[in-house]
């Protein structure tokens, strides 16, 4: 490869996850993790339940420190920035790498307050500007349509996938590069899930998607590349149409054929 082509390949990864092993206390959660990811792409992350999904992309945006008895050993590099670097300001990592939960997670405000308290806390206090702001984020999110006339109410009253969404346009209203999806249709109906589905096709044009999902056929329909994640491990890490397809490991099979998990 030449110099100006690994460039641009560097140039192209978003993050380069390198022997990270993660411990709650003396039980290790995740153990020698290496991949990278790349931008503009969905990232499936899938396996059994307990496996480590959820606690590797919260140590992306390091929202797993929040548990006090975590420790970590091995990098992450953001862009080539090790995140775990005392100079990591994590408010700022956490403004470019958001967050959608498994369940959906609206404050008790409207619809509009939802939107726009991201963008107040960083400091815009200009009222049409958040109005602007919550437009484009709800556009983007797939729900302007459904709830530009009720932006005064409650969010609560909204159906669980339109919350989902809400959280979605929460999210994006900070301008993220990233966005990290914890299982987030899981909790939803078919319809719902469908439409989240469809705006991750839509948003993954803009942004890098990471979603874990115990759904194969979820991982299949929106990914570019799956990781198998088994005891905290990465067993196997490829295209997710050769993961499916063509897995080089029998524990990948095993788990995509339904034998375990």
């Amino acid at each position: 490869m030449t110099s100006k082509a690994n460039d641009e390949r560097k140039s192209d990864i978003v993050y380069d996850v390198d022997n990270l092993n993660l411990w709650y206390g003396n039980d290790q959660a995740l153990r020698d993790v290496t991949l990278d990811i790349k931008r503009n792409e969905v990232t499936a992350i899938i396996g059994p339940s307990g496996c480590g999904k959820s606690t590797f992309i919260k140590t992306l945006n390091r929202m797993v420190e929040l548990i006090p008895i975590v420790r970590t050993s091995g990098e992450i590099y953001y862009h080539g920035n090790n995140i775990f670097e005392k100079t990591t300001r994590v408010e700022d990592l956490r403004t470019k790498v958001g967050m959608v939960f498994q369940k959906p997670n609206p404050f008790p405000k409207s619809v509009f307050e939802n939107v726009v308290y991201g963008p107040r806390i960083h400091g815009i206090k200009s009222r049409k500007v958040l109005e602007e702001i919550a437009e484009i984020s709800l556009k983007r999110a797939a729900l302007w349509d459904e709830v530009k006339d009720r932006l005064h109410d409650n969010a609560y009253g909204l159906s669980g996938g339109q919350q989902q969404r809400l959280c979605i346009a929460r999210v994006l209203a900070v301008e993220p590069e990233v966005v990290l999806m914890d299982e987030p249709t899981s909790a939803l109906d078919p319809i719902s899930t469908l439409k989240i589905e469809d705006l991750i096709h839509e948003l993954k044009q803009t942004y890098t998607i990471i979603i874990v999902t115990h759904n194969m056929q979820q991982a299949g329909r929106i990914s570019e590349k799956t990781a198998f994640f088994l005891n905290g491990e990465v067993i196997e890490y490829d295209r997710t149409e050769m993961i499916f397809s063509t897995p080089k490991d029998k524990r990948t099979e095993d788990y995509i054929t339904g034998r375990f998990g």
